[in-house]
């Protein structure tokens, strides 16, 4: 389109510098399949962003569940029948001073608890 106007201008000794356009209607169809790129282009991203997400979040599980993989390593190398024990014990001690138990009866593993 520019060389056809420079072309034009030559010919009665003005020189182009620059053309300027304006208001171009396309045809449906291509106004049409400019939008449908537009669409697909954003749908891409939109998933790209869906994915990254979902990538982020799976690591986020990753870490949480490798510190409770590292919790429990501890606590299992530090428990004992004893410190179990002791445990129950606190444990009983708590129940008997609730307002909510009445009676508790020491047994070997568990107690057992009775209320009115």
């Amino acid at each position: 389109m520019y060389k056809s106007i420079e072309a034009e201008f030559s010919r009665r000794g003005l020189l182009l510098e620059k053309v300027g356009i304006r208001n171009i209607n396309l045809p449906t169809s291509v106004k049409e399949a400019i939008e449908e790129k537009i669409n697909a282009e954003q749908a891409s991203q939109k998933m790209k962003f869906v994915l990254d997400k979902e990538r982020q979040e799976a690591d986020r599980k990753r870490v949480e569940a490798q510190g409770i993989s590292d919790y429990q390593r501890i606590i299992t190398a530090s428990l004992s029948d004893k410190l179990l024990q002791y445990e129950m014990i606190k444990a009983q001690k708590e129940l008997a001073a609730s307002n909510n138990a009445k009676i508790v009866v020491l047994g070997k593993n568990t107690p057992l608890l009775l209320s009115q």
